[in-house]
């Protein structure tokens, strides 16, 4: 295929050839000429939204509920640079993307032209790569070479930024393209050598812990999780973006380890002889304190990055590769060890483990002044809209109770900002996942902090035919900077109070003006018809005024900077670590 058009053309039919379907954007000058042939495509849908970082993060949630490459598309200067949060979120959470976005004419860079921004050397920390294209002929091969990287090996966000005068001018476009990515080379098959050496500690362990990150997930690699599991018997824990990727019903599950996670969880992992550390990269909210985390296990790290393997705790058997693969091996060294005789007793660890989690389960509390609580909200929304629903979270405390209250049982099922902590993720991120999965129910649960920084963008989901579901948590407060106030600053409440009492905004109005059905609900006894009336709803967004009491905390709870052994599971309560020595 071999072709006249202009650099604007080939960018669009370089995005057919590659699948995309939806472009998150918004024109402006240097991008403009792209905007041109994009109004006659019949392949490539775009989705005008009302502010950039909004189209990055729908970009995001389209990338993470249908596993394709979500695209957005800004201009330059300004434009460009309110795409670096989403860029830096899905940096963070390893969210394949590519960001495209208008430069000023080659003759104008470093010229401080009008809106003109190094958008490359601002992005290149947070991105996998970035490209500067000057010459229209290029265009076509950098695009295919974004997408490939984009999606392969640790997926992450690319950067393309394009020159004016390379859009407007006359190029030949051929496809395919022939890339050209001298030394990128994601390693994907694990060393069989390591493999059996983990397979080796596993069979000798008597403590052991599957530790599961979001890399799981990403690897698509659920069913042979949960066939090793099954297999050993080892105890699993899941991490924020890992939510879903082992069922929260199953017996061998413990939940969500790390600062807000269960008990068990983080009891497990700190009385663990041996983690299985498998797509997850040891952040500081999992390990609390470091010197501290884990002190008598052996670590076995399985990571598509390199870069990931002892870069925070040190890998006794470091293993690089693709989450699937390692496990499919893994699955197959364990087999032979049982045949031959080797397999770990874990009677002893589960006793205490089970005590743990009988001991400690998840609870709340529910107001004494006849309030809504937020946990019992989020948690009916999540039994009344069931398992096969689609949650996405902003960030803070509607966020740590989403992963706590809500029943994942199925990969993907919880979206939201892990690394970065995005606040004002939610709403956008929903509109891309219900774009991506139009047939599925979508809930974003917000906080009214949250909701505020990216509304706008119910806009685009009236004007756009996109029936999400946005739940606002709202206690009135920027509710989790409250709750550190409340336990480390003697309850000195400096600038978290949002002044809902007096309605500003009106949540209900502002969702009307906004073309969306707004309804608010007070009463606990009027939860479930309220959830119930905006399910009805199915052809127009529905904004919920959920009004909850504003001092709920969310516990379990390690303070940053602690060990994770200070876990407390109320406030001034701390669970009793007996019996460790006996397991």
């Amino acid at each position: 295929m071999t072709e006249q058009m202009t650099g604007a053309q080939a960018l669009v039919r370089a995005l057919e050839q590659v699948g995309a379907d939806t472009v998150f954007g918004i024109p402006g000058g240097a991008i403009l000429p792209a905007y041109d042939p994009l109004y006659d495509s019949t392949k490539v849908r775009h989705v005008l939204v009302r502010h950039e970082q909004g189209a990055g993060h729908a970009a995001e949630g389209y990338a993470q509920a249908t596993g394709k490459v979500g695209v957005c598309m800004a201009t330059s200067g300004p434009g460009a640079t309110n795409l670096v949060t989403a860029i830096a979120d899905a940096y963070m959470d390893s969210v394949p993307m590519v960001a495209i976005t208008g430069q000023v004419a080659t003759p104008l860079i470093g010229t401080d032209a009008f809106q003109e921004a190094d958008i490359s050397g601002i992005t290149m920390p947070i991105t996998k790569h970035n490209f500067l294209v000057t010459d229209a002929g290029d265009i076509p091969r950098i695009i295919a070479e974004a997408f490939h990287i984009a999606a392969t090996g640790r997926p992450g966000p690319v950067l393309v930024d394009i020159a004016k005068d390379a859009l407007q001018a006359t190029t030949t476009f051929s496809w395919p393209p022939v890339m050209r990515l001298p030394g990128y080379r994601p390693v994907t098959r694990p060393h069989s050598k390591q493999i059996r050496e983990a397979a080796r500690l596993i069979g000798e362990a008597r403590r052991p812990v599957l530790y599961v990150g979001g890399g799981v997930h990403k690897a698509r690699a659920s069913a042979e999780l949960a066939e090793l599991a099954e297999l050993t018997g080892i105890p699993v824990v899941t991490t924020l973006m890992a939510r879903g990727t082992f069922p929260d019903g199953h017996p061998l599950h413990l939940g969500m380890p790390g600062m807000h996670g269960t008990v068990a969880a983080v009891g497990a992992l700190q009385r663990s002889d041996l983690i299985i550390a498998l797509g997850t990269r040891f952040d500081d909210r999992v390990t609390g304190r470091l010197d501290t985390f884990a002190p008598h296990a052996k670590i076995v790290h399985a990571d598509i990055d390199p870069a990931e393997i002892s870069k925070n705790r040190h890998a006794d058997v470091p293993i690089v590769g693709d989450c699937r693969e390692v496990l499919t091996e893994l699955l197959a060294a364990v087999r032979h060890e049982r045949a031959e005789g080797r397999k770990g007793d874990y009677s002893a660890w589960w006793s205490l483990l089970d005590g743990y989690r009988d001991t400690y389960p998840l609870g709340y509390d529910d107001p004494e002044d006849g309030t809504l609580s937020p946990q019992h909200v989020i948690k009916r929304i999540g039994e009344i809209a069931g398992p096969d629903a689609i949650y996405l979270a902003g960030v803070g405390q509607h966020q740590m109770w989403a992963s706590q209250f809500i029943n994942y049982t199925k990969p993907g099922a919880f979206i939201n900002s892990g690394g970065a902590g995005t606040m004002g993720f939610a709403v956008p991120a929903a509109l891309g996942a219900k774009m991506g999965r139009p047939e599925t129910e979508v809930w974003a649960i917000d906080g009214d902090g949250c909701f505020q920084m990216t509304n706008q963008e119910l806009a685009t989901c009236a004007l756009e035919g996109v029936p999400i579901k946005v739940a606002v948590i709202n206690n009135g407060n920027l509710g989790m900077v409250r709750q550190w106030q409340t336990l480390f600053y003697n309850e000195r409440y400096s600038n978290t109070d949002l002044q809902a009492v007096r309605r500003i905004p009106d949540f209900v109005k502002l969702a009307e003006a906004y073309g969306c059905v707004g309804l608010r609900c007070e009463r606990p006894e009027d939860v479930d018809a309220v959830i119930a009336k905006a399910r009805e709803i199915t052809d127009v967004p529905v904004v919920i005024d959920f009004v909850v009491h504003k001092d709920a905390m969310v516990w379990p709870m390690v303070a940053a900077g602690t060990s994770n052994d200070d876990i407390k599971f109320a406030r001034d309560l701390a669970p009793v670590w007996d019996n460790e020595e006996d397991a």
